[in-house]
């Protein structure tokens, strides 16, 4: 039956690959990239306008039209946002086309077995990245300037400025989209790397994802990530001592968080899984919680790049809540213990802007992984389907599923809360820890402990927990919609 099933497979696929270039853009988890890319580069198109006419505004105040210090924050965080945003679309997307590969193992290896190499399928997997980077930068850049002219013309108009002269559309807004077009093509060849892996002999098999013992194989990987977190961690100890002295610390800082978090991403096949376990032991002894526990950890490739996208969004947001206070309390130590009133209302206004654009960058992490657990779903139907012939229930099922995704969010919701912490106090500290408030006060460096605000964690906790719960409710839905004889027949 297999070999009838495999040369079926073989005949079918001349006749799917006739039926359009671009067919495979109705696979699943394609769209959800197109999504990514949109929204990232409109994402990027809207922070260079706000920034542009923000310093328009700026220009046009005769009291502070001139204040250089001002501009040069203004600009800075409009680069580290957008850095930021492409950042998280790229690990995103290359965590998104890992996933789509493992599900392609079984056509990948029935392509090798009639004579296609490694190295084109891997080539064919990165031109798909590219197309998709295309079409959603496009559709971002012009969804991102619409946003930006009527953003623009509402402000002028609500806020009753006069003088200030900004034009949106401008050649700079097409940076965002060229970025991120070519980091998802980059992401997709980096996704596809475990094309090279796949051998002809798989092509009996379904989709394979990578077992905890070849995992602990992987020196070479493990190694390098443990390199990337001792620089990451130097660097950012040293842009928040370089902190102290000017405001361009940040980009050390900035740099070795970068670094550092893609260290802790690379060896995420190592880090989450202890995290894992610990959870899994606080959901009990029964037998849907020990199964879905060992599911978990049994393939711990698919599951850290579940977790990885959760600890993306929870670090970001608890990053800039944990900056924006800590930033209080460094301005208030400049100020000898007390900030003046009018400065505690900016900073507030302020804080409840920046964390409405880094919610971006959250919802682009909460794609990611509403995304990963449907695909993740639907590349395991015979696996939920041999539990469904062994007798478990429809609903037994369905809470095995939930409560794997319960344990990668708690894992990584601690994860990301821990790294948040300490990335958020790196760049409050290394951004103004040399800014006195008093010009004409002699400069001291403004060292602080950091800063974390109750509200707006708690409010990450929540949030996250509720995205949970939305993002499981289509795969648990796949999960038994499948009878069991037909999971199994695949």
């Amino acid at each position: 039956m297999t070999a009838v099933a495999t040369a079926d497979a073989v005949s079918r696929m001349p006749r799917a690959a006739a039926s359009g270039s671009l067919s495979w853009l109705r696979d699943r988890g394609m769209g959800a990239s197109i999504l990514v890319s949109a929204i990232s580069t409109a994402f990027g198109v809207v922070l260079i306008s706000a920034t542009g006419y923000i310093g328009a505004m700026l220009r046009a105040d005769p009291y502070i039209g001139d204040s250089e210090t001002l501009a040069a924050v203004v600009a800075i965080l409009a680069v580290l946002l957008v850095a930021v945003a492409v950042y998280v679309a790229s690990m995103v997307t290359a965590n998104t086309f890992s996933t789509v590969v493992a599900g392609r193992t079984r056509r990948i290896a029935l392509l090798r077995l009639i004579g296609a190499s490694a190295r084109s399928q891997r080539v064919e997997v990165a031109r798909q990245g590219l197309v998709v980077g295309i079409i959603g930068a496009f559709a971002g850049l012009v969804a991102g300037t619409a946003l930006s002219a009527a953003g623009a013309a509402l402000m002028t108009q609500l806020l009753g400025l006069s003088g200030v002269e900004y034009s949106v559309v401008q050649a700079v807004l097409l940076a965002p989209a060229v970025i991120v077009a070519l980091t998802t093509w980059a992401a997709a060849w980096a996704g596809s790397r475990r094309v090279l892996a796949v051998t002809p002999l798989q092509a009996l098999g379904g989709s394979v994802e990578t077992s905890h013992e070849r995992i602990a194989k992987r020196s070479g990987r493990n190694i390098v990530a443990l390199v990337l977190v001792i620089i990451g961690g130097g660097l950012l100890a040293l842009g928040i001592a370089a902190g102290l002295l000017s405001v361009f610390g940040i980009f050390i800082a900035f740099l070795g968080g970068i670094i550092s978090f893609t260290g802790i991403a690379l060896g995420a096949t190592l880090v989450m899984p202890p995290v894992l376990r610990l959870v899994g032991r606080a959901f009990g002894r029964t037998a849907v919680a020990r199964l879905a526990a060992e599911n978990a950890l049994r393939y711990p490739e698919r599951s850290s790049r579940m977790a990885i996208g959760v600890v993306m969004g929870v670090t970001l947001v608890t990053m800039f809540a944990v900056a924006l206070e800590s930033v209080k309390a460094v301005l208030t130590k400049s100020a000898g213990g007390e900030l003046p009133e009018e400065m505690t209302t900016v900073i507030d206004s302020f804080s409840a802007i920046m964390m409405a654009i880094v919610a971006v960058s959250a919802v682009i992490a909460a794609v990611g992984l509403v995304n990963l657990l449907t695909l993740g779903i639907v590349q395991r139907r015979r696996e939920l389907g041999l539990l469904r012939a062994l007798g478990l229930s429809s609903g037994q099922v369905r809470r095995v599923v939930l409560l794997e995704a319960a344990h990668l969010t708690i894992a990584a919701l601690a994860t990301g809360l821990v790294l948040g912490i300490a990335y958020g106090w790196a760049g409050a500290q290394s951004l103004l820890g040399s800014v006195p408030i008093d010009p004409d006060a002699p400069r001291v460096g403004n060292f602080v402990a950091p800063a974390v605000p109750l509200w707006p964690v708690l409010a990450i906790v929540v949030g996250t927990i509720v995205l949970t719960l939305v993002a499981a409710v289509v795969p648990t839905r796949l999960a038994t919609r499948v009878a069991p004889v037909e999971a199994l027949a695949e």
